[in-house]
């Protein structure tokens, strides 16, 4: 009997062979799924300085309605599925850059602490400092944007023990005196109030505020940027010729918050303000070509911005790899 077999049949049976013979192997490794991820810190160099970037893990907000408001809810929900970002849970990064210039160590913002006021994945940022080889004690200075709790939740433990025992605090008084003020403790504002009284008053005698316009650290410039809070601030950080601009909540979203920089915000304690201020301060950070880095962009939140049309678009920096 003769076969009448295609050279096509005859390649498409022994690749047929070959998978049976490779799916039926005892002598083939079956690794083990690993179930972990890399280190959440990131370095880079600016200029003479080291930056590394820690993050106290994700911070979700649920629901987009009700926190990004001006626009309708259903144009929200397709600006977030047209980026392929789930339209029903808006998450937050937290990215704190810690700049070594040589001379000092500058942490920028703390993340939520112990406080699990949204959800369980905060509060990793002294594991992130851990995993980074960086230590707490070798913290020169934390420079706070503003008083939020996801911002100062970190400067002392349940105990109101400073987790930094040898950094001076550099904060608006504007913003210090505002969400640490008693009267505001029956106000809906209660929350936060309550834990930048944690957080703020047991380092009291640390405490030193910074002006507008002024570089109150070697190579770190304040400059106001108020709306979300009464004295937040972005600060402008240089080295030898290179600078980046630490945004703090300038924008809480790299698509909502830049594509419509106008849209509010229900956490911003004057809206209008704050998007006078993203507009104006992106607008300069554009036109200079100026990188930034925003503690709430998708990790680790450093890169560029431009304009686009009437708002403005995020463009990631590749991330410096070195060996």
């Amino acid at each position: 009997m003769t076969l009448n077999v295609s050279r096509r049949s005859l390649l498409s049976l022994g690749a047929g062979f070959g998978a049976s013979a490779m799916l039926g192997s005892s002598a083939l490794a079956r690794a083990p799924k690993l179930g972990t991820q890399t280190p959440y810190w990131h370095r880079f160099v600016l200029g003479d300085a080291e930056v590394t970037i820690v993050s106290d893990g994700p911070l979700p907000l649920g629901d987009p309605s009700g926190t990004f408001t001006g626009v309708p809810k259903e144009e929200v929900k397709k600006m977030l599925a047209d980026n392929f970002l789930s339209p029903d849970n808006v998450v937050l990064e937290q990215n704190s850059p810690i700049v070594n210039t040589g001379d000092k160590l500058i942490l920028f913002d703390t993340g939520m602490g112990t406080s699990k006021m949204f959800g369980p994945t905060t509060g990793r940022q002294q594991k992130s400092m851990t995993e980074a080889g960086i230590k707490r004690e070798d913290i020169d200075a934390v420079v706070c944007s503003h008083a939020h709790i996801d911002h100062i939740g970190g400067i002392v433990d349940d105990g109101g023990k400073p987790l930094f025992p040898n950094a001076q605090i550099y904060i608006s008084q504007t913003d210090f005196d505002f969400w640490t003020d008693e009267g505001k403790l029956g106000s809906p504002a209660k929350d936060f109030v309550v834990h930048a009284r944690k957080n703020l008053l047991p380092v009291r005698d640390r405490i030193k505020f910074f002006k507008d316009g002024e570089e109150f650290l070697p190579g770190v410039q304040a400059i106001a940027a108020p709306g979300h809070t009464v004295g937040h601030t972005i600060f402008m950080v240089s080295s030898a010729g290179k600078s980046f601009a630490f945004l703090g909540d300038l924008s809480h979203h790299a698509v909502l918050l830049l594509e419509r920089p106008r849209m509010e915000f229900s956490y911003d304690t004057d809206p209008k303000q704050a998007a006078e201020s993203r507009v104006k301060l992106l607008t300069m950070l554009a036109a200079n070509k100026i990188p930034v880095m925003s503690y709430h962009f998708a990790w680790p939140g450093y890169g560029h911005v431009a304009k686009a049309g009437d708002g403005f678009h995020y463009y990631p920096e590749p991330m410096q790899m070195t060996l």
